[in-house]
């Protein structure tokens, strides 16, 4: 005579003051046998974020679960950012060169423009592979910083301007956007004129060289020079970067959005935007910041390079820039991404 079989029934019920509920296989009680656990936030979070000794000696890369997610998002920032401009240095090394190209030669040769096949073949040949990259340790360590408070300010500034409702209103992108690059750059303004004299100017060879003789020549100011208009010029340009990005990006399929692939073109569209709109105002900043030059303000700069070098004067350089906007954008956010699933994982 068999015996009759029984079936166990597991009933799920809520219990108020607890979110979450975990199920626990036991061994020794027997085959089958199971037990509900509720377990403490905290003791959940420790568990979750906090490995143990014995899984930092199988996988070293887990101590990054112990730093703050705030670090983390900086220190991702400032990665990616340093990344993306050591790939495209030289690209933007031709870009400065252009860019500032009728300053430095005089009002007579100043018509005569450099293309962008003439100033990528003068550098190798005058400075060798070496030089497409002069000036590039300057950019990191301006980059650094430059990326990592700009990301941080702009997810601190976002939750500012949050509405009531919690939801970001396109105004609200906007001034995130805007107050999270004047803060950056303002920050940073002095590495950048320091990096731009030793990319542009042939006497200087290393930073210490250019900040010494800058401090002698020209006075504690000039490391200031040109930031009237480069807050004015960068203010809109990361303010229409980062709105353009998230508003493509949310308007994407929900399947799409956490794809490389999609980040990746997003950010194409946002710089190439971006870029067009605001590329005279970074002339103007980089022919201000360049030493002996005869602007003293944007009012001064704008009609002074069209005079000299005509309207296209302030779109010199735009070609490699364009060219550096993509894999610029690129390195950039699968570096970012890559750190914060590092993190995360």
């Amino acid at each position: 005579m068999s015996k009759p079989q029984t079936k166990a029934t597991l009933v799920w019920k809520k219990i108020p003051g607890h979110q979450k509920a975990h199920l626990f296989q036991c061994r020794g009680l027997g085959p089958g046998f199971a037990t509900v656990s509720l377990m403490d936030k905290r003791v959940e979070a420790m568990l979750e974020f906090e490995p143990t000794a014995t899984q930092l000696l199988k996988n070293p890369l887990a101590i990054v679960a112990l730093v703050p997610k705030d670090a983390a998002i900086f220190a991702a920032g400032a990665l990616s950012g340093a990344a993306a401009k050591t790939v495209t240095a030289p690209l933007d090394r031709i870009k400065l060169i252009m860019q500032t190209h009728g300053l430095r030669v005089g009002q007579e040769s100043a018509k005569k423009a450099i293309g962008f096949i003439q100033a990528f073949v003068s550098v190798g040949k005058q400075e060798g592979i070496k030089g497409y990259w002069k000036g590039n340790f300057a950019q990191v360590v301006r980059v650094l910083p430059y990326s990592a408070v700009q990301l941080f300010a702009y997810d601190t500034y976002k939750r500012l301007f949050r509405g009531t409702d919690s939801e970001l209103s396109l105004i609200g992108r906007l001034a995130a956007g805007a107050c999270a690059g004047m803060t950056s750059t303002f920050v940073t303004y002095p590495l950048d004129v320091l990096r731009l004299r030793l990319a542009v100017d042939p006497g200087y060879q290393t930073m210490t060289d250019v900040f010494v003789n800058m401090l002698k020549e020209e006075g504690l100011g000039s490391f200031y020079r040109g930031l009237g208009p480069s807050l004015i010029g960068i203010a809109p340009y990361v303010a229409v970067n980062f709105c353009v990005f998230d508003l493509v990006k949310k308007s994407l399929p929900e399947k799409f959005r956490n794809k490389p692939e999609a980040s990746i073109v997003t950010a194409f569209v946002a710089a190439s935007i971006a870029t067009l709109t605001c590329y005279p105002l970074d002339t103007v900043r980089r022919q201000m910041q360049m030493r002996g030059t005869p602007y003293k303000s944007i009012l001064d700069a704008f009609p002074g390079i069209v005079a000299r070098d005509g309207v296209a004067g302030l779109y010199r350089g735009f070609v490699p820039n364009a060219l550096k906007t993509l894999p610029n954008s690129r390195y950039y956010l699968l570096t970012y991404n890559h750190a914060i699933y590092t993190y995360r994982k």
